[in-house]
């Protein structure tokens, strides 16, 4: 695995793995600082760690990675992951208990794609799809009102 981080991390990575529950999210991104502001800025994570090749972040709760391509580099899936133009077609990242219209609002003051404006589906959510630099789709929103 090839790093550019200088150091130590955050935290030790089997620490840090053995925090996680038992169920999570791993994105494989082009460039972890590209992608942070979109994370940050748009969708409102809380960004716990970053560097150059993994960051930690937490969004209403869910705590998910970011890793950079490049520490994948020795990783069977690497030679995919160059192919890729866009990431997670097929697969939406779904998360109740974040405010849609906040969402679109600052995902269209940012220049952030937005797949689908909010609004009110018969599934129960009011939501909005919006993009990450590398194509992963987020769907976040709030439970409506009976």
């Amino acid at each position: 695995m090839t790093k550019t981080r200088m150091g130590e991390s955050w935290m030790p990575a089997d620490e840090y793995g053995r925090s996680l529950p038992r169920f999570t999210v791993n994105l494989l991104v082009r460039d972890v600082a590209r992608s942070i502001p979109f994370y940050r800025d748009v969708l409102g994570a809380a960004v716990r760690y970053a560097d150059g090749d993994f960051a930690a972040l937490n969004l209403a709760g869910l705590d998910f990675m970011l890793h950079a391509d490049h520490t994948y580099d020795q990783h069977p899936s690497h030679t995919r992951l160059a192919e890729a133009k866009l990431r997670g077609t097929g697969a939406e990242l779904r998360v109740l208990g974040v405010d849609p219209d906040a969402v679109e609002k600052r995902a269209r003051a940012s220049g952030a794609t937005i797949l689908q404006a909010a609004k009110d589906f018969p599934h129960g959510w009011r939501d909005v799809m919006v993009t990450d630099p590398d194509g992963y789709i987020w769907a976040v929103g709030v439970p409506l009102s009976k």
